[in-house]
């Protein structure tokens, strides 16, 4: 956990980075001037701080000289309400990584933050030699520290320095374009452009259009001339989602462009070269598809140069409490409200889930978690059923046994919203017609209508809209 040190004279202001960088994860403490950051850096340096340069006693610029003699290497962060001023020109000059304009946006500062501090573990990571984890894995929100997740790392950070084409696979939501993107910031093409595109939801013109450009005149629409993705990734990465959706005619062209690194504009004549880093992903069994005569098997040679296959979420279970954590952190900041932890009973339960939707999947669930919770804990009934049940080889559904809280429940009530969260899904199953939802929850019509007028499921009823409700008989 890094330890941010904020530096303000105004007692709201540093309550307010408080409570955002405590929710991204970090250890804050906070000053009130310069003088005193000195003295609370002298006793332990932190690994960043924050500081205002206009303050009482030793100002911003004060302390970044006195920070700069005692510890050179700490990232220092500047505030100012004028990034044109002279202050903040010397405090640049003095060797401030980076500096803030007032009023900031959050997203601004998040980033701010995370750059400086992975520039911190990358000096770090060079004295060591011994990364863990690339610190731009962390900048691009890969998270995890399991067995799996360490190895990937270790490929990453061997083939980030190539410009070989990759091939990654996975399944949905597993962070092919994280991965991506990391692979893009490690390498010597970071400081160009990283360009991303689905295949599978551009018609074929169209993308080929996007890819490779078109020249004025060459289809309806044309008006002008118009540069592709490849042209305007020059020097940079460009990243080909879903590639196993691209048609046929297609691939034979990405093919030409991979044996030749040339192209042709759409309705051009001249060919163009270009020096791109080409990393291709599919959630797809390409060598099915090649059996299937969807996929050419020369052009997935050309690909599968670095194959790089990410684990679901199901095979390293231990990342999920940091997954969770980190995910409830940024929905209570986007949401300005929320519960500050996940209760044990809560964390068992998404540890024990097979997550086949993967990360997407539980970010889904947290966010609507923090939205429904009305505790400081986000506990097992915010958690919506069909994650709290585990399926049995019989393909019945058992429900989980929760932890009994040391407070009590009332038994009556928990069943009833149970029971309404039960009828609500078989509704939503069927097509809201009460007799097709009682069959799926085992009871006759009649008691199904009973219990649905019992707990006024004929209304709007959270984040169900209910009110379509059909009546059969």
């Amino acid at each position: 956990m890094a330890t941010i040190l904020v530096v303000d004279d105004e007692q709201g202001m540093r309550e307010f980075l408080t409570v955002l960088l405590e929710h991204q994860g970090y250890r804050v403490i906070a000053a009130s001037d310069g003088e005193q950051a000195l003295q609370l850096i002298a006793h332990q340096p932190p690994d960043l701080v924050i500081s205002d340069v206009r303050m009482p006693n030793v100002d911003g610029i004060g302390l970044l000289a006195g920070i700069r003699e005692t510890h050179p290497h700490l990232p220092v962060i500047m505030m100012t309400a004028y990034a044109s001023s002279d202050s903040t020109i010397q405090a640049m000059r003095l060797g401030a990584d980076d500096y803030i304009t007032k009023p900031f946006r959050i997203d601004e500062i998040r980033l701010v933050v995370e750059k400086a501090l992975a520039k911190r573990r990358a000096k770090q990571r060079d004295q060591t030699a011994q990364p863990a984890m690339p610190e731009e894995a962390q900048l691009t929100g890969i998270i995890g520290r399991s067995p799996k997740m360490i190895e990937l790392y270790k490929l990453i950070s061997r083939v980030a320095g190539l410009d070989s084409t990759i091939l990654i696979t996975g399944e949905s939501g597993t962070g092919k374009e994280l991965v991506a993107r990391t692979i893009h910031y490690a390498s010597p093409r970071a400081d160009n452009s990283f360009l991303a595109i689905n295949c599978g939801a551009i018609p074929e013109q169209l993308l080929e259009s996007e890819l490779f450009g078109h020249v004025k005149g060459s289809f309806t629409g044309a008006v002008s001339h118009k540069a592709g993705l490849f042209e305007v990734a020059n020097r940079g990465t460009v990243l080909l989602d879903e590639i196993a959706e691209m048609s046929p005619s297609l691939q034979v062209k990405l093919l030409r462009f991979l044996q030749e690194r040339t192209f042709r504009r759409v309705g051009g004549t001249e060919d163009q070269e270009v020096d791109i880093r080409l990393i291709a992903a599919t959630n797809k069994d390409l060598a099915k598809a090649i059996v299937d005569g969807t996929f050419r098997e020369d052009l997935f040679y050309r690909l599968n140069v670095i194959p790089i296959p990410l684990p679901p979420l199901r095979e390293r279970t231990e990342d999920i409490p940091l997954l969770a954590n980190n995910l409830l952190a940024q929905c209570v900041l986007h949401q300005r409200r929320g519960p500050a932890s996940i209760a044990p009973e809560a964390m068992e339960i998404l540890m024990r889930h097979r997550w086949p939707g993967n990360v997407r999947e539980l970010e889904n669930v947290i966010e609507r978690a923090v939205a429904l919770e009305t505790t400081d804990q986000l506990t097992p009934t915010s958690i919506p059923m069909q994650v709290r049940t585990e399926s049995q080889g019989n393909g019945q559904q058992k429900l989980w046994t929760f932890t009994l809280p040391p407070e009590g429940i009332d038994l009556e009530n928990t069943v009833s919203e149970i029971e309404k969260d039960l009828m609500l899904q078989a509704l939503e199953r069927s097509g809201w017609v009460q007799s097709r939802a009682a069959e799926l929850l085992n009871l006759t019509f009649r008691a199904f209508r009973y219990k649905a007028k019992k707990y006024g499921i004929s209304k709007a009823h959270g984040n169900y809209k209910v009110d379509r409700l059909k009546a059969e008989g």
